[in-house]
């Protein structure tokens, strides 16, 4: 299969700084190019969430229409990030990481020139394309460079990125709306969303190609030799790896679709339906980002204390607790404001696991390719829920909307970690086959 298991006493022996000063200095940069990259990814995308309430009221959108600008650019992103997982494969995790970040920054930047919602869902769709690509080749490319017993931590840290990403959106936010007038400050957010184009730089300069990933580009390179052609894109849905692929797809599928359902809208509601000021949005939100952060770090040392199944199932139950009573109790707005917390907590701590997992469900030849296409497969399908809630919106109120499609997707969750294997503790194997049995 795709891995080897690694001693089960220097799991248990790590310390929580410990992992980082093991690494050397090609594994802290790559590190660092990592999280940057996700960061300015969830600036970039949560840019959209916050300016949402204004659109609808600048062009006088229904909420159909708005839910479909979020859903657009996911369904998109499933794509994108499929393919980039394919090119990385091929030619090479960091060449293909530069492409995404240009790629992304430049459509954002576009969005603020925007005039209708045509244009906006257009752009929106090819700002996707680089989207999807960002996490998948950026979690693949720490993921093979950090040791198994640290694999857990270091790419659920990575994936803290998010929320300082969407930290300071919300902090832009909240001084754009304050001091500019609204028809020039959602543009000017979009604009600054070229700034994550410079990380390409730093990038290009001081990351290199994980040394498991250029001994599977050797391997491929003598099969292909030998066979007369590349490997098909195919190999995940081939029979050993099919079950992996299906119901590693599925979880995502759940994870995302809950996460998606509920942050695209969350600032609209607010706006919207608890009739908050801007100042009062950000605030909340930011209680909100503040338990994000902690979740995306406390899950990302429980993945390897743990073990990753154990892990998504109790984040799992977390979340739907939490959307359940924030969304469909009568609170105050003064408890709303503190309940935030424990929201954000769960609903992206859950992420913590997942990058380090789906690296480690298939062999180096393929990493990418399988990784990209469950974790993008799920955003795609994750991505019809924005739509959907604002559709559902129209029969009901935007609370009992989200609270319905959150709460399905995180069942999902808990009937996939049930028929998927434990891979705590596995090191990756840069000459695993494809065709080799699981453990």
């Amino acid at each position: 299969m795709t891995t080897t298991r690694v001693d089960e006493n220097a799991v248990k022996g790590s310390t929580a700084l410990g992992w980082y000063k093991e690494l050397d200095q090609k594994g802290r940069r790559a590190f660092t190019a990592s999280f940057a990259g996700w960061a300015t990814d969830a600036f970039d995308f949560m840019i959209f969430s916050f300016v949402l309430a204004t659109l609808i009221h600048l062009w006088d959108l229904d909420r159909g229409q708005a839910g479909l600008l979020g859903t657009i650019t996911l369904l998109f992103s499933s794509i994108g990030g499929w393919v980039a997982g394919i090119l990385a494969d091929r030619y090479g995790r960091v060449i293909v990481l530069q492409g995404t970040i240009l790629w992304f920054s430049v459509c954002t930047l576009a969005i603020g020139f925007a005039q209708n919602f045509e244009q906006v869902f257009v752009l929106r769709a090819l700002q996707g394309l680089g989207f999807g690509g960002e996490w998948a080749v950026g979690a693949v490319l720490i993921g093979e460079i950090v040791p198994a017993k640290h694999r857990g931590k270091a790419v659920g840290l990575v994936q803290s990125g998010w929320a300082i990403g969407w930290g300071v959106a919300a902090i832009l936010y909240s001084l754009a709306f304050s001091f500019l007038p609204e028809a020039i400050a959602w543009r000017c957010l979009f604009w600054v969303g070229i700034l994550p184009a410079l990380l390409v730089l730093y990038v290009r300069r001081y990351v290199t190609e994980p040394e498991v990933a250029v001994k599977a580009a050797r391997a491929r390179a003598g099969e292909r030799g030998r066979a007369g052609g590349a490997q098909s894109i195919w190999v995940i849905f081939s029979p050993p790896l099919l079950r992996r692929t299906l119901f590693g797809a599925l979880l995502c599928t759940g994870i995302q679709g809950g996460y998606y359902a509920m942050a695209t809208w969350l600032p609209a509601y607010l706006k919207l339906e608890r009739q908050l000021s801007v100042l009062d949005t950000s605030g909340y939100l930011l209680v909100i980002i503040g338990g994000s952060l902690c979740g995306y770090i406390v899950g990302a040392f429980l993945v390897d204390f743990w073990g990753r199944r154990r892990n998504f199932v109790f984040f799992a139950a977390l979340c739907m607790v939490s959307v359940w009573v924030y969304l469909s109790l009568p609170l105050s707005n003064a408890q709303m404001l503190w309940l935030g917390f424990p929201l954000g907590f769960s609903s992206c701590g859950i992420f913590s696991g997942l990058g380090a997992y789906l690296s480690e469900l298939y062999p180096s030849t393929c990493r990418a390719n399988g990784q990209s296409f469950t974790y993008n497969f799920g955003r795609g399908i994750g991505a019809l829920f924005p739509g959907l809630v604002g559709m559902l919106s129209h029969s009901t109120s935007l609370a009992t909307a989200i609270a319905i499609f959150a709460g399905a997707a995180y069942g999902v969750v808990f009937v996939m970690v049930l028929l998927l294997p434990e891979t705590k503790g596995m090191a990756l194997d840069a000459q695993a086959s494809p065709g080799q049995p699981g453990h």
